[in-house]
C-alpha cells in the first residue's frame, strides 16, 4: 500500500517537474513530434494549453491525416491560433500530391513571414509540372534549406521531365544568410532562351555546404559555384543540358563528385585548400585545375576505364596527394600500359 502511494506521489512530482521546465525547453522537447501530437498535450493541464501557439518549431506531416479537407483544416487552425508574434525558427513539411502542394505552400509562406532559419521539405509528385515557389528564392533570416523530391514508385525509373519540379535560372538564389543548402531532384530551368552559364549561388556569400542530388539542369550548358566560404560540395547525378561545372572556392576542404552521367561533365576547379577528393563514376573525370597542393586524400572509382592517357591526365592533378585509392579498373588499365611498354 506505502508503495503503491509511494509511486503515485513520485509520478506526480515528474509531471510538476516537466511542466516546470521554461518553455523554450517544452517547445524543443516538442519538436521531435509533429504538431499534431504537440497540440495533444494541451489537455494535460493548463499550463500545458497554450504551450504549442508559441512553438518555433513546426513538423506538419500529411500522412498524419486521413484525407486532404482534414489535413486543409488543420493547418488552418495551427496557423490562424498561432502566437502571431512568435517566430518560426524551422519547419519540416512532408506531403504528397499537387493539392496537398497548396497547403505546404501556405505554411512555407507563414514560415518565411516569421523570419524562419530551417526549412526541411519533403514531398513525392505523381507528375513533374510543379515549379517551385519564387518566394523561397529571396530570404534574409534562411539558414539551412533541404528540398527532397520523389515520385511515386510507378514513376520512378522514367526519365525527368525538364520542368520537374523546378527553380527559375531568372530567380538566383538570394539567401545571403543561408550555411546550408541540400537539393534532391530539383530541375534548374531557364525561361525561355537557353544560356551558357549562370552563377546561381552568387548571393549566397554565406553558404557553406552544398548537396546538388539528382538535378537536372535545363536550358543551360554551364554552371558556376563559387560561394566564397563553401567547405562541402557534392555532386551526384547531377543530368541535363550542363556541360561545364565552374568552381571557384578558396575554402573548399572536400569535394565529392559521383553518379552515371548521360554526358561527360568538365570540371573546372580552383581550390587550393582541397584537402579530400571522392570520384565515382562511369566514365573519366573531365579535370582542370592549377594544383591541388593540399590534398590529402583521394578517392577515385571509374567503372569503365577506356582510354589509359585520360587515366593518367587524370593522376597527374593528383600527384600531391598523400593517400591515393583507385578501383581494380583502373589498375589494370594503367598496368597495360605499362606492359605495352616494358615489351617495346
Amino acid at each position: 500500500m506505502d508503495s503503491s502511494h509511494g509511486k503515485k506521489r513520485m509520478n506526480v512530482e515528474d509531471e510538476d517537474r516537466l511542466s516546470g521546465l521554461p518553455d523554450e525547453l517544452i517547445h524543443k522537447i516538442l519538436s521531435f513530434i509533429g504538431i499534431k501530437q504537440a497540440i495533444q498535450t494541451s489537455v494535460l493541464s493548463s499550463r500545458w494549453r497554450f504551450i504549442w501557439t508559441s512553438m518555433p518549431y513546426l513538423n506538419f506531416s500529411r500522412n498524419d491525416f486521413h484525407g486532404m479537407p482534414n489535413f486543409s483544416e488543420f493547418v488552418t487552425h495551427v496557423l490562424s491560433g498561432r502566437n502571431n508574434q512568435a517566430e518560426v525558427s524551422s519547419v519540416k513539411l512532408s506531403f504528397h500530391g499537387e493539392d496537398a502542394y497548396v497547403i505546404a505552400e501556405q505554411i512555407m509562406k507563414y514560415a518565411f513571414s516569421h523570419n524562419i532559419q530551417k526549412l526541411n521539405v519533403a514531398c513525392v509528385f505523381d507528375n513533374d509540372n510543379v515549379k517551385f515557389p519564387l518566394f523561397l528564392s529571396s530570404s534574409r533570416s534562411l539558414k539551412h534549406l533541404s528540398v527532397t523530391k520523389e515520385r511515386f514508385p510507378l514513376t520512378v525509373y522514367r526519365w525527368r521531365h525538364p520542368f520537374s519540379y523546378a527553380f527559375k535560372a531568372t530567380s538566383i538564389l538570394e539567401l545571403p544568410a543561408l550555411t546550408t543548402l541540400y537539393l534532391h531532384d530539383v530541375t534548374f530551368c531557364c525561361d525561355e532562351n537557353p544560356v551558357e552559364c549562370i552563377d546561381l549561388f552568387s548571393k549566397c556569400a554565406n553558404l557553406k555546404s552544398l548537396t546538388l542530388k539528382g538535378c537536372y539542369i535545363y536550358g543551360i550548358t554551364g554552371i558556376r559555384i563559387r560561394p566564397p566560404l563553401l567547405s562541402n560540395l557534392t555532386l551526384e547525378s547531377v543530368g541535363g543540358n550542363v556541360e561545364v561545372f565552374g568552381i571557384v572556392a578558396p575554402q573548399l576542404k572536400n569535394l565529392t563528385i559521383r553518379g552515371s552521367f548521360v554526358r561527360d561533365h568538365e570540371y573546372l576547379i580552383s581550390a587550393p585548400d582541397l584537402v579530400f577528393l571522392l570520384y565515382s563514376g562511369y566514365d573519366h573525370l573531365q579535370l582542370y585545375t592549377n594544383g591541388f597542393l593540399s590534398l590529402e586524400k583521394a578517392d577515385i572509382c571509374v567503372s569503365s576505364p577506356k582510354d589509359a592517357h585520360q587515366v593518367l591526365r587524370l593522376l597527374q592533378h593528383l600527384h600531391s596527394v598523400k593517400s591515393l585509392t583507385l578501383n581494380l579498373e583502373i589498375v589494370e588499365v594503367i598496368g597495360s600500359v605499362y606492359l605495352m611498354y616494358s615489351s617495346l
